[in-house]
């Protein structure tokens, strides 16, 4: 089960109550381990049943793109195919949602076919242009 990599300890840092944006970094597998279509297939399928329970207990996507290159860094090292950002008004919502029967029963099994390789960072606001504006 890939719930079991959530780094409980790690999200007691912020506070629980703050809202946060999540940045997904997946690399897809050529083939979906259930051999249901491709790696991208799998996440596709993994996105329908995962966008409306965030939704439901108030996030959001926020943003999307495919990763062209990396700019900055290691190639090899830092290879990604997809990035996402997800607001959660709460880390605690986001757990919620990570560790429920729901997510680890109809969601993350796709995930778990699609992806080679995912990793989310918790990120509290620093700056927003968006907040401030021009």
């Amino acid at each position: 089960m890939g719930v079991d990599l959530l780094n409980i300890e790690g999200l007691s840092t912020p506070k629980q109550d703050d809202p946060v944006v999540m940045i997904n970094f997946m690399r897809f597998r050529k083939t979906s381990l259930d051999g249901d279509g491709s790696g991208w297939d799998a996440y596709l399928r993994y996105s329908a049943l995962t966008v409306p329970m965030i939704k439901a207990r108030g996030g959001t996507l926020l943003w999307t793109g495919n990763a062209q290159a990396v700019a900055l860094g290691i190639p090899d090292a830092h290879r990604w195919d997809y990035i996402a950002l997800v607001y959660y008004p709460t880390v605690r919502t986001f757990i919620e949602m990570m560790t429920s029967p729901d997510y680890e029963l109809q969601c993350d099994p796709h995930r778990l076919n699609g992806c080679e390789d995912h990793v989310i960072l918790c990120t509290t606001e620093a700056y927003s242009k968006f907040r401030h504006g021009p």
